[in-house]
């Protein structure tokens, strides 16, 4: 048998030929991806990145242009989607906004609220961040965002012509943005949330007066008018209205179940509408209310809801425990909204 001598430096190149190939290949998987600071210019019909109120005496209220990170580099190509924080459950605890940007907290962590600062316009909406553990955000009806608690900011419409005033607000289910709407049925997107489609622009019936993002993921979001109306965008699916019919009261709020496939509305005398997958547990249709409920949540587990009034008065049914209300205390300004 003949024995072949390979050069050392042969040897060598060839080993260096090798490791080349291999970080080549890994380069051409994972590759590069240059995430972009926020920016102050509008990017797009629905979307106006990091505009905020112009001060600067608190960064948490997201008083600031941008709120984004500096530009950065990162080797992954793929985003984890987070399914939120278990915190995040009315279930669990809840916190009643007023329109003043006042805060009450049941079983909940208060983490600051605009009860003492002078707004340029009323609170309308307040939600969650689902992946950030007791914060939250408060929308104002000038398109203004409030984040608290480590909640981030990705932008408003303060200060920016609006055509109808901001009516509600949501965060995604990725924590990573929110949707407002307009009584016009506009629609504002920021961060990660995506705009599907509005009603701008077009001839509606009634105001639209709140908003539900299906879920888990956030891919598309349903519209309720005050006269139960539905509009539905992306994946989010038409199950029924009350569009058609004479109500004794109009609709208020809406919220959408677990699974994506159903929602309810409420309208002021504690009336409830399910759909889809959404089920009936109660209201308080045929009782007499000290004050028009605003508001209303679903539980996690959708077996469940809360309906707040606007003096604070809890409403629990299904698997919806009852931790405390401000029905019996005298408001500065009247509840507009339950974040859980």
């Amino acid at each position: 048998m003949t024995m072949v001598r390979r050069n050392p430096l042969q040897a060598a190149v060839g080993a260096l030929l090798a490791v080349g190939l291999l970080v080549s290949g890994i380069m051409a998987v994972t590759g590069n991806i240059t995430r972009a600071a926020v920016s102050c210019d509008p990017s797009g019909f629905g979307y106006q990145a990091g505009y905020g109120y112009g001060y600067s005496y608190d960064t948490t209220y997201g008083y600031r242009c941008g709120g984004g990170a500096a530009a950065t580099t990162s080797t992954t190509t793929s985003t984890t989607i987070k399914q939120g924080n278990p915190d995040a459950k009315v279930e669990d605890g809840y916190c009643l906004v007023a329109n003043d940007g006042g805060v009450f907290c049941f079983n909940d962590n208060f983490n600051g609220s605009l009860g003492s600062v002078k707004l340029q316009a009323p609170i309308v909406s307040a939600d969650a961040s689902p992946n950030i553990p007791n914060g939250y955000y408060m929308f104002a009806a000038d398109g203004g965002v409030f984040a608290f608690g480590g909640a981030p900011f990705f932008g408003s419409m303060g200060g920016k012509p609006l055509n109808k005033p901001i009516v509600g607000g949501r965060v995604t289910p990725d924590g990573g943005g929110y949707w407002l709407v307009a009584t016009d049925g506009g629609i504002f997107s920021f961060g990660t949330a995506r705009f599907f489609g509005s009603m701008g622009g077009k001839a509606l019936n009634k105001p639209i007066v709140g908003m539900a993002v299906q879920q888990p993921f956030g891919s598309g979001y349903w519209l309720v008018a005050s006269d139960g109306g539905i509009f539905s965008f992306g994946n989010a699916t038409f199950f029924g209205s009350t569009g058609s019919l004479k109500l004794n009261q109009p609709v208020v709020r809406m919220d959408g179940t677990p699974d994506g496939l159903g929602y309810w509305f409420v309208a002021t005398d504690g009336g409830i509408f399910a759909y889809g997958s959404a089920k009936f547990f109660g209201s308080m249709g045929s009782v007499k209310l000290n004050k028009p409920v605003i508001s209303m949540r679903a539980t996690s587990t959708g077996r469940g809801y809360v309906l707040v009034a606007t003096d604070g008065g809890i409403f629990c049914f299904g698997d919806a425990p009852f931790f405390g209300s401000t029905g019996s205390l005298v408001l500065n300004a009247p509840i507009v909204d339950i974040k859980p």
